[in-house]
C-alpha cells in the first residue's frame, strides 16, 4: 500500500483527499502547515520509514511548499515530491525544481488526474533507486563523495521533464550521464539523439539540429527530419552547447519555448516531444557576460545543473576505474601496489578519457600480467616510489599538480663532451611535450594549448610547421584534434 504525505493548510481540501486515496489504496498522511509537515517527515527519517511521495501546496501561512522539498531532500532524500499551486512563479518553479521536485500541478486539479501523477511519482522513483546501476551501465564509475553527491542528483531529476545542463571538464564522462539521465527517466523506451554541436560546420548545423524540405538550399536534393524531430517520445543531447553560433541560439530558444520546430524552408513548424540535456566545458555564464552566448537561453538550460567533478578531484575512484576498463576490455592485466600509487597520485589533465586510453594502451602493449614501470607514460613514471624528481616545472595554466621535468625531458642534465645540437635538442623536446599534451587532452587542441602555456593559434601554427617539415600529420600526436 503506497503512503503519501499530503500537506495544505486547507483542512477541507486535505479531508476530501485523504477520502479519495483511501479508496484507491493508498495510505495517506496529513499535515496542515510547514511546521506539521517537517515534524511529520523528521519523525518518519527518525523511524526508518519513508514516505512513498509527498504531495504538498506552494503556497501556506507558516512558509511555503519550497521548505517542505528541502525538508523532504535533506530527510528522506528518495521520496518524490508533487508540488499543487495555484501561484506558480517562474521563481519558485525553478527552484522547486532545482530542489528535485518532480512535477508542479495547477489547481484546481481533477482527482484522477492527481493519482495518476502520483502513481508515476513514485514509478520513477523506484526506478530512480537503482540509479547507482544505471550509472554504472552508462560507464560512471566510482564511489567518491564528489561523484557519489552527482549520482544523487541525477536520481532525483531524471525522472522529471526539466531541463539539464551537465557541465565539468573535457574528458571527465559529461555524454555518460546523459545516457544514464535518459535511462533513468521516463523516456527510456524512446530514442536518446546525441549531436556534438562543436563536430558540425556552422553552415550545416540548422539542417542537421531542425532539418529542412526538398529544394530548401542548393544541395537539399530531398527532406530532412532533423535531430529534434529524431528524439520524439525521447531526450535530445546537445553536447558542446557552448560552440553553438548566436545565430542558431536564438532558434534554439523558440524551439525549447514552443516545443516546435520550423525546417530550413519550411512555412509551417512542427510539434516535438523531447526532453533536452546539455553539455559543456566552457563558462557559459561567462559566454553570456561577453556577450558570446544568449542569457535567456542559459537560464532555460541551466534549470536543473549538474557539475562532473574532473577526476584529481575523485583521485580514490582511480583504481576501481582502472579495473573497470581492464575488464571491459577483457584483459588479464595486474596493477601493482606501486604502480597503482603512481596512477593514483597523477593529475590526469585529461580525465577519465585519459585513463581510459591509457588503459587501452598497456592492453595492446602489455597483453597481460603485472604493468611494469616500463610499460608506464614518462609523466607516470615518475611518480612511482624512488623515482628521482628534477625541480618542478611551473604550475600549468589548468591548475594541475607541477609535472617533475625530468619526466618529460629524459635528456642529459650536462654538456656532453663532444657537444650537442642546443636548437635539435629543443626542438625534439617541443615536439614530444606537444604530442603528450595532445595525447592527454584526447586531441584537443585549445586544452592542449592552455596545457602548454600557449595561444591556441600559436600551437596551431607549431604543428602546421612540423608537417610542412615532414613531422607527422600535423596533430602533434596519432590522436584526432577537436577544438
Amino acid at each position: 500500500m503506497p503512503s503519501v504525505l499530503f500537506v495544505d493548510d486547507e483542512r477541507e481540501i486535505v479531508s476530501a483527499l485523504t477520502r479519495y486515496f483511501v479508496r484507491q489504496g493508498f495510505e495517506p498522511f496529513s499535515a496542515h502547515s510547514v511546521s506539521e509537515a517537517q515534524v511529520a517527515i523528521e519523525q518518519a527519517a527518525q523511524g526508518g520509514r519513508q514516505f512513498d511521495v509527498v504531495c504538498t501546496d506552494l503556497s501556506m501561512p507558516d512558509g511555503t511548499g519550497i521548505e517542505v522539498v528541502r525538508a523532504v531532500r535533506e530527510k528522506l532524500s528518495k521520496t518524490p515530491v508533487v508540488m499543487l499551486t495555484a501561484f506558480a512563479s517562474v521563481s519558485s518553479t525553478v527552484e522547486a525544481m532545482r530542489l528535485g521536485c518532480v512535477t508542479i500541478l495547477e489547481k484546481p486539479i481533477e482527482m484522477e488526474q492527481l493519482e495518476r501523477e502520483l502513481r508515476a511519482a513514485i514509478a520513477g522513483s523506484r526506478a530512480a533507486a537503482t540509479g547507482v546501476d544505471a550509472a554504472s551501465a552508462a560507464g560512471l564509475v566510482g564511489s567518491s563523495p564528489a561523484l557519489s553527491e552527482l549520482l544523487g542528483t541525477l536520481a532525483r531529476v531524471a525522472p522529471t521533464s526539466s531541463s539539464v545542463l551537465i557541465t565539468g571538464e573535457s574528458g571527465t564522462g559529461k555524454e555518460l550521464v546523459a545516457q544514464a539521465i535518459h535511462q533513468l527517466s521516463r523516456r527510456a523506451s524512446g530514442p536518446l539523439v546525441a549531436v556534438n554541436c562543436a563536430a558540425i560546420p556552422e553552415q550545416l548545423l540548422e539542417s542537421e539540429l531542425f532539418g529542412h524540405v526538398k529544394g530548401a538550399f542548393t544541395g537539399a536534393v530531398a527532406s530532412r527530419s532533423g535531430r529534434f524531430r529524431a528524439a520524439h517520445g525521447g531526450t535530445i543531447f546537445l553536447d558542446e552547447i557552448g560552440e553553438l553560433p548566436l545565430s542558431l541560439q536564438s532558434k534554439l530558444l523558440r524551439v525549447l519555448q514552443d516545443k516546435s520546430v520550423l525546417p530550413v524552408g519550411a512555412q509551417q513548424a512542427e510539434a516535438v516531444d523531447f526532453r533536452l540535456v546539455a553539455a559543456t566545458n566552457r563558462n557559459l555564464e561567462e559566454m553570456v557576460a561577453a556577450g558570446s552566448f544568449r542569457g535567456d537561453l542559459f537560464y532555460r538550460l541551466n534549470v536543473v545543473p549538474l557539475l562532473l567533478p574532473p577526476l584529481r578531484d575523485r583521485r580514490g575512484d582511480v583504481p576501481l576505474l582502472l579495473n573497470h576498463f581492464i575488464a571491459r576490455a577483457g584483459a588479464k592485466l595486474h596493477i601493482g601496489a606501486d604502480v597503482m600509487a603512481a596512477f593514483t597520485a597523477h593529475s590526469w589533465p585529461g580525465n577519465v578519457r585519459e585513463l581510459e586510453n591509457l588503459v587501452e594502451r598497456l592492453v595492446v602493449l602489455r597483453g597481460e600480467g603485472e604493468v611494469q614501470p616500463s610499460d608506464l607514460p614518462p609523466v607516470i613514471r615518475a611518480l612511482l616510489p624512488g623515482a628521482i624528481a628534477m625541480p618542478a616545472a611551473a604550475t600549468p595554466p589548468n591548475g594541475n599538480a607541477p609535472v617533475p621535468f625530468a619526466a618529460l625531458a629524459q635528456r642529459p642534465t650536462s654538456l656532453p663532451p663532444d657537444g650537442l645540437d642546443l636548437q635539435a635538442v629543443l626542438a625534439d623536446l617541443e615536439d614530444r611535450l606537444i604530442s603528450e599534451a595532445l595525447e592527454r587532452t584526447g586531441g584537443n587542441r585549445n586544452q592542449a594549448a592552455r596545457y602548454l602555456g600557449l595561444n591556441r593559434t600559436t600551437l596551431v601554427e607549431k604543428l602546421r610547421k612540423k608537417a610542412r617539415n615532414g613531422g607527422g600529420n600535423g596533430n602533434g600526436g596519432s590522436t584526432t584534434p577537436q577544438e
